[in-house]
């Protein structure tokens, strides 16, 4: 079973940048398909990027060019790097890894896009 952790979030001026970390531990992340869902306050969470073992990329309409997703194998980590952010981005961005149907959340972390 794998264990998340998400890091990298905090307070960054509009058009800024920052980039999210989901680090795994007891099994190896490639294995896994991986997605970045953020949740807003008063709103659902949606998703915004997945990445598969194969490595093909998918990203919301809403981030798609301000966003990549990317792994590093090495560190058993997923990133979410987020440029051109913007004051709607401000959420609790979580990462997920599937495997076989098989769900598993990291605890989040907070972005905060604000002057």
């Amino acid at each position: 079973q794998v264990q998340l952790v998400e890091s990298g979030g905090g307070l960054v001026q509009p058009g800024g940048s920052l980039r999210l970390s989901c680090a795994a531990s007891g099994s190896i992340l490639s294995t896994y398909a991986v997605g970045w869902y953020r949740q807003a306050p008063g709103k659902q969470r949606e998703w915004v990027a997945g990445i598969t073992k194969g490595e093909s990329t998918n990203y919301a309409d809403s981030v798609k060019g301000r966003f990549a997703i990317s792994r590093d194998n090495a560190k058993n980590t997923v990133y979410l790097q987020m440029n051109s952010l913007k004051p709607e981005d401000t959420a609790v961005y979580y990462c997920d890894a599937e495997r076989l149907g098989y769900f598993y959340w990291g605890q989040g972390t907070q972005v905060t896009v604000s002057s």
